[in-house]
């Protein structure tokens, strides 16, 4: 049995995490610390003890993971001091907010014969498990480009923020579900072409980037996402030399959350029919093809059940080391050349 508390008690934890980490059958939640007590918006979770203090979670010598899943600003000090302190850690994402940081925090895990990872739960989305699986059924032959889409029309959240803060950037806190989807089944590109802008002008929060990896055998991979889309673009669009895949909407997984449906229920974020994606095709005897393909099931339990494996019996990280550094080196770059900042 692998013993978790989670620091922070607000919508991350409740909504991204203990959802996931409860359906493991090996991992139990052990405590919850949050300053103000426990968050009454959300259930508590049964057998788990609610702390003020993570002092309480340092010295309890039962908890084997701490969960950070808190502002971005806090996961680096806090990561730090959970290692500090003995404790394997998972970090909600961003990570970290620099490359040197990010270094830092492994450095010290492996001195310290500790577990740290990032928590990529959207590697474990259902368009992109479905994608993966188009991809490697051979039938689009060469993939010549992919778009990736994660677009929004919440107006009113940049207009909401009055100056730029790197870490509560778009960039930051949106880039780093995609990018990091790219880097896990695609890899470290031979260059990046960045397009970060802040649509409401200079001093203002980035609200739409444009991402192009490009790679070897000329496939390149478009990472795009706005707060300003009315009509979302589709989820993913795959051309290859032989034909097209089109997955208009989105992993459920996250909608099914917002509705309190949870992932005890059967089909908890399973595509309808109607979520299929469409592919188009010409066989080898010249012949046109679309038809529906049904959607792999997206499932964030998943990262749970890596981090257990890791921590327990010793295997492969899900997510390297080196692949979230390389994600904070290319929202740092991003940053750096956005225009209007």
């Amino acid at each position: 049995m692998l013993n978790i508390a989670y620091i922070g008690d607000g919508k991350s934890t409740n909504r991204y995490h203990i959802p996931f980490s409860s359906q493991v059958e090996s991992i139990k939640i052990k405590t919850i610390q949050a300053r103000s007590g426990h968050n009454e918006m959300w259930e508590r979770v049964p057998g788990a003890d609610y702390v003020k203090d993570k002092e309480a979670i340092w010295n309890d010598p039962e908890i084997d993971l701490v969960v950070i899943s808190t502002p971005p600003q806090t996961h680096y000090s806090l990561a730090k001091e959970a290692l500090l302190n003995g404790k394997n850690a998972l970090v909600e994402k961003p990570f970290a907010e620099t490359p040197e940081e990010a270094r830092e925090l492994f450095a010290l895990a492996e001195e310290k014969g500790l577990f740290i990872q990032c928590y990529q739960n959207r590697r474990f989305d259902s368009d992109f498990l479905t994608v993966q699986k188009v991809i490697e059924s051979g039938v689009l032959g060469d993939i010549l480009e992919v778009e990736m889409h994660f677009d929004y029309f919440r107006p009113e959240v940049p207009k909401s923020a009055e100056s730029f803060e790197k870490l509560n950037s778009f960039m930051y806190t949106h880039a780093c579900h995609t990018v990091d989807q790219v880097l896990s089944y695609f890899g470290d590109p031979k260059a990046i072409h960045y397009d970060v802008r802040q649509l409401l002008g200079d001093g203002r929060m980035n609200d739409y980037f444009d991402l192009d990896f490009n790679y070897e055998n000329n496939l390149k991979v478009a990472v795009k996402s706005s707060y300003f889309r009315l009509k979302s673009r589709p989820s993913f669009v795959v051309y290859g030399k032989k034909g097209t895949f089109v997955k208009e909407t989105k992993d459920r997984q996250e909608e099914h959350l917002k509705l309190f449906y949870m992932p005890t229920n059967d089909d908890f974020g399973v595509d309808l029919p109607e979520h299929y994606g469409t592919l188009y095709y010409m066989d080898e005897n010249g012949q046109y093809h679309e038809e529906k393909v049904v959607s792999e099931v997206g499932d964030y339990s998943r990262i749970y059940e890596g981090v257990y494996e890791s921590i327990v019996n010793g295997k492969e990280k899900i997510v390297k080391d080196e692949e979230t550094i390389r994600q904070i080196e290319i929202l740092e770059q991003g940053i750096q050349e956005m225009t209007n900042y």
